[in-house]
């Protein structure tokens, strides 16, 4: 995988990360009253982690399954 690629999706999930603290801390501190949508953002952010987890699964191991196909 591209380094570039690698460093562009760390950033977006630091950044969505940032957000989602940001808005958890306006929330505990009543200035915002968010508790739905807190809750909807924490199940997005898992949604996604479970999809990252699955692809970088798959993506492994077809490189792993390829890589070992070239030294035959």
């Amino acid at each position: 995988m591209d380094s570039t690629v690698k460093k562009a999706a760390s950033y977006i999930l630091i950044t969505i990360v940032v957000l989602a603290t940001l808005i958890s801390i306006l929330s505990v501190w009543e200035i915002i009253d968010l508790e739905d949508v807190m809750w909807k953002i924490m199940k997005t952010l898992f949604i996604v982690f479970v999809a990252a987890v699955v692809v970088l699964f798959v993506f492994a191991v077809l490189v792993k399954d390829n890589s070992q196909d070239d030294f035959k």
